[in-house]
């Protein structure tokens, strides 16, 4: 049993490190909330398409539950919610082909969509619990986060096309941060790995909002036009279902984050594309999230680190307070010589090269290997 002094002492603690930590592997159990707005006239349709959505969901590994409700005040809202083991089962579901197929028959008969994820922190029935000690895996203390909701974006052009797909996304004007009067844009950073594309964004207040405002911009509807013809996926930015199932593949979430303090203005930001072999890359993100986490030395390099992941892409994008050379294995986070040899096991090493896992230097040839151009990094004024 935790005494009072005890939990003083590690909230002492973690005044002490001002260390934020953000993380969808502590093992509580999720809530998700899909709002819906559908089409009048269409709820039966709604409805029918749900019922079978809802048996496919059932075998999912992970799923738990769910509950489809509708407004009683407007019959064209509903709200599905559902219950699942962990947040990782719903993320490799939520982030699959197979999702992409299943929710397609909703999107014929709805306006528009909002989800929300949510840890379970308390319920009825008593305090939380560890994974160790029960069943009722429940988050055992609320996360203080920094206000800042990080996003990003990963795509692939044509083989032979990437300078001129660097030029065309560094050369743009940046929009308007202000979104409304509780969200703004705060930075935009845009990396190159080969022909794969990593786009990273930071918003203070209402994510979709800011997405949203920044897809109505010209100058950045310019950009996805001009970038079109480059693709290794088409799309049409003018079919709402062409552009909705490119950037559904396109969404690359945050699932871990970690800022070990406050930066100063000299902080260096890059980018680490960590490809993984096939179906390993939840496992991989967890790895480089349990790394980051334990990384508290006073001289570790890394100020702040987001790990993005999606099926077998993982990113992991870091503000630095020294160069990349000051401590190779801390900037990859390769941890000991068994880490190290742990992450080799889940890296595809054939996508990152043929040397990857030869012997030598492991911490130096694999920054080398997995470091990202960076293409452009835009921070919004100080409002």
């Amino acid at each position: 049993m935790t005494t009072t002094s005890e939990h003083t002492v590690a909230g002492a603690v973690r005044q002490m490190s001002q260390r934020i930590s953000q993380s969808v592997f502590d093992g509580s159990r999720l809530r998700v909330v899909l709002l819906v707005d559908v089409h009048e006239g269409a709820q039966q349709q709604f409805l029918e398409a749900y019922e079978q959505l809802c048996n496919q969901v059932a075998s999912v590994p992970g799923h738990v539950s769910d509950q489809l409700c509708q407004s009683i005040e407007n019959p064209s809202q509903w709200l599905i919610t559902s219950e699942w083991e962990s947040a990782p089962p719903f993320l490799t579901w939520v982030n699959s082909e197979e999702h992409v197929t299943m929710v397609r028959p909703l999107h014929n008969c709805v306006r528009d969509t909002r989800s929300l994820r949510f840890h379970i922190v308390r319920e009825t029935g008593g305090p939380a619990t560890s994974p160790q000690s029960g069943t009722r895996r429940l988050q055992t203390a609320p996360r203080i986060g920094d206000g800042v909701i990080r996003h990003a974006l990963t795509f692939t052009v044509k083989p032979g096309s990437e300078e001129k797909v660097a030029k065309i996304l560094a050369d743009y004007a940046s929009p308007e941060p202000r979104v409304d009067d509780t969200t703004r844009l705060c930075r935009t950073s845009l990396f190159m790995h080969g022909n794969r594309v990593v786009r990273a964004v930071e918003v203070r207040g209402d994510l979709l909002a800011a997405l949203r405002h920044v897809a109505r911009q010209p100058e950045v509807r310019a950009v996805e036009e001009a970038i079109n013809p480059y693709l290794e996926q088409d799309r049409d930015l003018d079919d709402p279902e062409s552009a909705r199932v490119f950037f559904t593949r396109a969404a690359l979430p945050a699932v871990h984050h970690v800022t070990a303090g406050q930066d100063g203005p000299e902080a260096e930001r890059r980018a680490l594309y960590y490809p993984a072999r096939p179906g390993r890359g939840m496992r991989l993100a967890e790895l480089l999230a349990q790394r980051d986490a334990a990384a508290d030395a006073p001289d570790n390099p890394v100020l702040r680190s987001t790990i993005f992941q999606r099926d077998d892409v993982v990113v992991r994008l870091v503000d630095l307070r020294a160069g990349l050379d000051a401590d190779p294995g801390a900037v990859l986070a390769l941890g000991d010589r068994a880490g190290a040899a742990e992450l080799l096991e889940l890296l595809d090493t054939d996508a990152l090269g043929s040397d990857a896992a030869a012997a030598g230097d492991v911490s130096a040839r694999l920054l080398r290997l997995t470091l990202m151009d960076l293409v452009t990094d835009r921070r919004a004024p100080a409002a």
